[in-house]
């Protein structure tokens, strides 16, 4: 058993955390980057366009993250891309979760009142002036609690990337303790800075309900 002081584990817990918050980010700004994409196609007038649109979605949230990880680093490897684990976790939580915001945002769209599109289309606008103007100001109220709860998933969804060999909080919280057997301490600490992580979400998703319910 080697010999860890408590300052050396937070240490090198907190040096993991780094990449698991960042890791986040890239997944949460590319998903939703895409995930606008797929959302636009899915309310296209294209029929073509929204049934490869559905595909897509139903692929991504009806497999599981752990297998898109797996396939994603070594399906790529194998047709002679050799892609660093970092990169092959960030492509697959992106299209994981674009998947899920695409569908989130689609509701929300949905739920603005039939209204407002007939209004705004007797304005001359387009479709894309009335999705930037008129319909997604109203969804974006209706999407932050859904999106924001979403956002923690994808946090704590990145545990799973150490399948393909990504060292993020929870790969090192297992590599801490095979070398030191203190597991109730070290994912004690892996619990809690994972909960230092989530807490300001939903925090955050507070804070701009209460804005825009004040904003009506």
């Amino acid at each position: 058993m080697v010999e860890f002081a408590f300052s050396d584990i937070v240490w090198n817990l907190l040096r993991a955390l780094r990449w698991t918050a960042l890791l986040s980010v890239v997944a949460f700004i590319g998903g939703g980057a895409v995930g606008l994409l797929v959302l636009l196609a899915r309310l296209s007038s294209r029929r073509w366009l929204r049934r490869l649109t559905r595909g897509y979605i139903e692929v991504f949230q009806g497999t599981p993250l752990l297998m898109q990880l797996f396939l994603t680093f070594f399906g790529l490897s194998l047709v002679g891309l050799d892609v660093p684990a970092w990169l092959a976790a960030g492509l697959a939580l992106t299209l994981f979760t674009s998947a899920f915001l695409a569908e989130i945002w689609r509701g929300c769209v949905e739920a603005v009142p039939r209204g407002q599109w007939e209004a705004s289309s007797s304005l001359a606008m387009t479709y894309l002036e009335q999705m930037r103007w008129v319909i997604l100001p109203q969804a974006l109220r209706l999407a932050v609690a859904p999106t924001i709860g979403f956002s923690v998933q994808v946090v704590k969804g990145t545990a799973v990337t150490s399948i393909i060999g990504f060292v993020e909080l929870t790969k090192a919280g297992t590599m801490i303790t095979n070398a030191t057997f203190q597991p109730f301490l070290v994912y004690g600490l892996v619990a809690l800075f994972y909960f230092l992580l989530c807490f300001p979400l939903s925090l955050c998703a507070k804070s701009l309900e209460r804005k825009f319910h004040a904003a009506r």
